[in-house]
């Protein structure tokens, strides 16, 4: 699996990416159910029935009798809200920007689940290539033991040298054995973090990207990132929340003015009375009203002006946290485009190195065969010849995340960034 494949299984899998599009579908529905109390009204039917044992009312005489009666009644109504202080309104938005909110959420969540892959992907291909080397060098020890004893039973090389290059070969292969556990190691955080199936097999492709550098400039990067960073329009979103769940505080202060209209018919009859046609009094019964209520908050304990002072504070620290989060994305920023250029100078630097090393390990290898330095002059270039290759693979892997980091921050999605 390449990569892009390795983030979109993650992404696809990722326990975090379902909860949090469980909460965009919570988000969702509560957008719905405020459009839908701004727009509708509220309608009910009732019905009821019941049999009254003791003195009641004939509602066609309007006497009493103290007989068993039956009570049977049907009623629809409706009421809207005219003037409610702008809240149906105001949680019509909220209820929009909780989208948005969520959604953007989301990007965060796979922005993070994408880098984590990432770091980890190359971690496996950093230790993968390693153990390619190591198992190289394991192999020229082993070969260069084999030849010395032979040397050495032809009075060509001394018993302590022979000790020497053993001694070097056990380095080499102790070196190999942790290697591969390491690398054994960061496979398995690599499959955690896919949430690749348990027992199943993944082999990815270790082949090394080749080095381009894309130099976006610091300022067009943060300029883009205070806007568009996920995190940075979460903390947006809520201050404008937070604005109008104070405007809407505001606005409880003032009367509310509804209007309610409605129909009822009833049904009735009482034992020893000849009652009239259920149909008759379903019709005879019926009437209709319409009502308009206007309500004065005149005191209910200082609550509603409670309710401001708080809405006031969630502004402030909504506002504030704005502001941090603008800081801390501008940091982070400023912090990436100087590790990419940092680390691009260090990529060029162990190349440099890498090729000078190989030279003087293919030197000191043609000299140690014809026995011009000791084993441990070899062994002392062996290792710097390991480190030279280690340091450009790891340095390489850095710069890649690194730019990485830099273009997301730009405004190219980690995924969207290995496609050719």
């Amino acid at each position: 699996m390449s990569l892009r494949e390795c983030m979109q299984f993650a992404v696809s899998n990722a326990t975090k990416i379902r909860i949090q599009k469980a909460a965009i579908g919570d988000a969702q529905l509560a957008r719905r159910d405020a459009a839908l109390a701004l727009f509708t009204p509220q309608i009910s039917a009732n019905t009821n029935a019941y049999y009254n044992f003791g003195r009641s009312i004939d509602p066609q005489t309007n006497t009493y009798n103290h007989s068993t009666s039956f009570h049977n009644s049907y009623g629809v109504s409706a009421g809207y809200a005219l003037f409610d202080g702008f809240q149906a309104v105001n949680n019509y938005r909220i209820s929009k920007i909780g989208v948005l909110i969520a959604q953007s959420e989301e990007k965060q969540v796979e922005a993070d689940i994408c880098l984590a892959v990432m770091e980890a992907y190359y971690n496996v291909v950093y230790y993968s290539r390693l153990c390619d080397v190591y198992r190289a060098q394991v192999q020229v020890a082993e070969a260069a033991v084999i030849k010395a004893r032979k040397q050495e039973q032809l009075g060509q090389k001394g018993h302590a040298d022979v000790v020497q290059m053993e001694a070097d070969l056990a380095d080499r292969q102790y070196e190999l054995t942790n290697t591969v556990s390491t690398f054994l190691t960061e496979q398995i955080i690599l499959q955690d973090l896919m949430f690749w199936p348990m027992g199943d097999t993944l082999v990815i492709d270790t082949v090394l990207p080749e080095y381009e550098e894309i130099m976006l400039p610091a300022r067009n990067v943060v300029d883009y990132a205070l806007e568009n960073t996920p995190m940075v329009q979460v903390a947006a979103y809520k201050q404008l929340n937070a604005q109008r769940e104070l405007s809407t505080a505001r606005w409880q202060v003032l009367p509310t003015l509804s209007l309610y209209a409605g129909w009822n018919t009833s049904y009735f009859t009482h034992s020893g009375a000849e009652p009239a046609p259920f149909a008759n009094q379903f019709v005879n019964n019926s009437g209709e009203y319409v009502q308009l209520t206007l309500s004065l908050p005149v005191w209910n304990g200082l609550s509603r002006f409670s309710r401001i002072g708080k809405k006031k504070h969630a502004l402030e620290r909504a506002s504030a946290e704005l502001e941090q989060q603008r800081r801390d994305v501008e940091s982070e920023v400023r912090r990436a485009v100087r590790d990419r250029d940092g680390s691009a100078a260090a990529y060029k630097q162990a190349q440099y190195k890498a090729r000078v090393q190989a030279e003087a390990y293919a030197l000191n290898m043609r000299k140690m065969e014809q026995g011009l330095v000791s084993p441990l002059e070899f062994q002392t270039t062996n290792n710097n010849y390991l480190k030279s290759q280690a340091d450009e693979m790891y340095s390489l892997l850095t710069f890649l995340i690194k730019q990485s980091v830099v273009r997301y921050y730009a405004g190219t999605d980690y995924i969207e960034q290995l496609i050719k």
